[in-house]
């Protein structure tokens, strides 16, 4: 073999090598925070909606965010026709989440929106209706979805919080006694 081939050979073989040996050193460690977070897409908020920074909070096996709040609409647009509310539409934008290893029953009927004074709304059949949103829905081990639920409630009301109530474990006979979440 001609020294020249054998130079390009050495050569060759030096790259190789020096390019393995580099490669078998350990990785770099990922960030704790990130190293199991899903990175979903941000969403923009409906025109008049507040955008809330969710705390997560648990009931039962219904983990729940509150993400986003609107008050004082008095008319909505549904797929057919423009209603007026009663009083005043609020809307609570929320992502529920089932915690457990069991199919777990959503049910927004029994969602409440709480007034500074007390009083407590139930969320409106006909406006969920309306709008398209679900009454109730069977959620799979650890499915996540997220939705609206629409209430028409008294113009004077001063919306505080959202009770939010989620299935007791499998198993369980104690009913739920709801979770909190300011709305402000």
């Amino acid at each position: 073999m001609p020294w020249f081939a054998r130079a390009r050979l050495l050569a060759v073989v030096t790259v190789t090598v020096a390019a393995l040996t580099t490669g078998c050193s350990d990785p770099p460690a990922k960030p704790a925070a990130t190293a199991h977070t899903y990175i979903l897409p941000t969403e923009t908020a409906r025109p008049g909606e507040s955008v809330l920074r969710p705390s997560l909070v648990t009931d039962g096996a219904t983990r729940f965010w509150l993400i986003g709040f609107q008050d004082g609409m008095s008319s909505l647009i549904g797929s057919h026709a423009e209603w007026n509310a009663k009083g005043k539409f609020v809307s609570a934008r929320i992502v529920v989440q089932n915690v457990d290893r069991t199919n777990q029953k959503f049910e927004a009927k029994r969602q409440l929106l709480v007034a500074s004074d007390g009083r407590v709304f139930h969320v409106d059949s006909f406006t969920q209706a309306m709008k398209r949103q679900p009454d109730e829905m069977m959620m799979g081990s650890f499915v996540r979805t997220e939705f609206d639920l629409w209430f028409d409630v008294p113009k004077d009301a001063q919306i505080t919080k959202v009770r939010l109530f989620g299935e007791p474990p499998f198993g369980s006979v104690t009913p739920s006694k709801g979770v909190e979440l300011p709305v402000r």
